[in-house]
């Protein structure tokens, strides 16, 4: 994953063409980044609850200012807003929202359910063919229709694993729930142009460091789509089932 450093009133990063998506940097790691320099403004022991996305223009390779800044700081609860920045040029925004734990007498989490599939699907990297950020990634579909395949089903089950080194922390999560494509590509049956033009991620553990970085579970469904728009919800999965995040994506599809 890509990292951040100090610059003057800001921070700055460099997006390599690896990160790609299409013309601008994939939005995991856009959202990553700006975690980044949220984080140099927050306890390192307070969790991320939820994350706000709005991607407002294409993010290319190379240098990005980041700006964060805090919008409030409560007893419990912090909350900072962040930009990726070209000049005077918002790229993308967000805001997160940092929470220590509560007392509280509710304690309950989701639990997986079992999924029935036919022989797993392997996405295979093809340069040229694919974002080149899907490079960093292993994915198997266990159950929907892989892009362009001309399909009907409105759900996808993922199993997915990251090329990386180190242990799993909250950027791995944006990395891995922003992986799955808008699942109405795969009703397509040519390649189509996709993109997110919002996206809500709430966290749902404290830590990451026990969960390794093989072999989690995207389970995802296509809410509805029209005008060119689609809405989609996923549950993200640790290896062993443990429930991770929950997210919603507006995306467009120009098809």
């Amino acid at each position: 994953m890509q990292s951040v450093t100090r610059h003057g009133d800001g921070w700055q990063a460099t997006i390599g063409e690896d990160w790609l998506q299409g013309r601008s940097a994939f939005g995991g790691i856009q959202a990553a980044l700006a975690l980044r320099a949220m984080r140099e403004l927050v306890s390192a022991d307070m969790p991320l609850r939820s994350l706000q996305t709005t991607f407002v223009a294409p993010v290319p390779a190379g240098p990005v200012a980041i700006h964060a800044r805090i919008l409030r700081e409560g007893r419990s609860a912090t909350q900072i807003e962040a930009s990726l920045g070209d000049g005077e040029q918002t790229l993308c925004r967000l805001v997160g929202v940092f929470g220590s734990a509560r007392p509280s007498v509710l304690d309950f989490q989701p639990e997986q359910p079992a999924v029935e599939s036919n022989v797993p699907r392997e996405l295979r990297y093809v340069e040229g063919r694919m974002p080149a950020f899907m490079q960093h990634f292993g994915a198997r579909w266990l159950r929907g229709d892989l892009p362009f395949t001309g399909g009907h089903s409105r759900e996808s089950v993922l199993q997915v694993s990251l090329r990386d080194e180190g242990t799993p922390d909250e950027t791995h999560v944006l990395a891995f729930a922003d992986f799955i494509p808008p699942i109405a590509l795969g009703m397509f049956k040519q390649p189509t142009p996709g993109s997110s033009l919002t996206w809500m991620i709430e966290l749902l553990r404290d830590r990451y460091d026990d969960l390794g970085l093989d072999d989690w579970r995207i389970d995802a469904q296509l809410i509805a789509a029209r005008d060119g728009y689609t809405n989609q919800s996923l549950m993200l999965w640790g290896h062993r089932g443990e429930p991770v995040a929950l997210s919603r994506q507006s995306m467009v599809v120009f098809g």
